[in-house]
């Protein structure tokens, strides 16, 4: 047997101060120890911990268990639905030979949305590439499979801004975007970004950039998500496209536990901009119709990345899971079929 299967018919016979975080036996178990590690102190949303913050004033719609779980019927839209990934991301990677499984950065995402139907296209762009390259890679990975079909793009993070500079800049005749749907998309930039290059130094980072160039990487998109590039320059020499809907979601997270790996830039954003889910800020998030804050939800939750090892303790303590990425990007093409795209 599992352990979590058994971990799971024990339950009832385990003492309730081993199953709690605050023992009533006097004794903290090694299981409340795990979980002040690796689950957050409270499952209050950000709101109800900091509701003095006039930044909280910005959050509109709070989303907090609507995407728990998948419906029995979503809406297929018209028109075929574009992958954007985020830095540092991919479509798809393969290691040791093919030896091992692929690791696909939407992770059962675009499977679930074939399966109801939708024509999906994952491009790939340079991980660590400037927003030039990086759209100019999307631009010529939609045409090569679009072939002349009008696309809803869905982007992550970064994507989202190579989306924007393709639509403004580039144009590709054969590429006709109808939407465009950012997730936690840093389009005022990121207040992480600006300590990350303080913290380095002008001096420095001439050999910084150098090491990254060595194992192959380039180093374009960094410097490109500091919040004086995107207000500065950025964003007033991107205008939007008037016949492309543009459509954005934002997330955030109270102080993750101990050792996620967003706990310093959670924090550092978090002085600056207020919620944010752990990269990526409520504020900088939107762009366009903005859709609503999905709450207690990380930047790498948005795509079915979460912690199952945090989930797995979530679920031994009787807290069901609150967020299914799977649910949410099903839902966004069912938002988008109802706006007849």
């Amino acid at each position: 047997m599992s352990l979590h299967r058994c971990a799971t018919s024990h339950r009832s016979r385990l003492p309730r101060c081993i199953l709690s975080r605050h023992s009533s036996c006097g004794v903290r178990s090694p299981l409340a120890w795990r979980a002040e590690l690796l689950w957050p102190r409270s499952l209050r949303s950000y709101s109800s911990d900091h509701g003095d913050d006039p930044r909280l004033k910005d959050l509109g719609r709070q989303i907090h268990n609507e995407y728990a779980a998948i419906r029995e019927h979503y809406a297929t839209p018209k028109y075929p639905i574009v992958l954007a990934h985020g830095l540092l991301g991919f479509a798809e990677l393969r290691l040791a030979g093919g030896w091992l499984p692929a690791i696909h950065y939407w992770r059962g995402i675009t499977d679930a949305l074939k399966a109801n139907g939708i024509e999906v296209i994952t491009a790939t762009v340079p991980p660590s590439g400037s927003i030039e390259q990086r759209a100019e890679r999307l631009a010529r990975g939609i045409s090569e499979v679009a072939q002349d079909k009008s696309v809803n793009i869905i982007a992550h993070s970064m994507g989202g801004l190579d989306a924007r500079y393709m639509i403004s800049h580039l144009q590709p005749k054969n590429v006709d975007v109808r939407s465009l749907v950012t997730v936690a998309s840093p389009h005022r930039g990121t207040a992480f970004a600006d300590y990350v290059f303080k913290e380095i130094g002008a001096d420095r980072l001439p050999s910084i950039y150098k090491l990254v160039k060595g194992i192959g990487m380039d180093t374009g998109a960094f410097e490109q998500l500091t919040r004086s590039y995107m207000i500065e320059k950025f964003n007033p020499q991107t205008p939007d496209d008037p016949h492309v809907r543009y459509f954005s979601y934002g997330a955030m997270v109270d102080q993750p536990p101990l050792l996620s790996p967003f706990r310093h830039s959670h924090g550092v954003i978090s002085d600056v901009e207020g919620p944010n889910d752990g990269l990526v800020s409520v504020t900088s998030s939107k762009w366009g119709s903005y859709k609503g804050t999905l709450v207690r939800v990380s930047h790498l939750d948005l795509i079915n990345w979460t912690n199952r090892v945090g989930w797995t303790l979530r679920k031994w303590m009787g807290q069901g899971p609150t967020f299914n990425a799977i649910a949410f990007y099903l839902d966004i093409a069912d938002m988008l079929a109802k706006e007849d795209l």
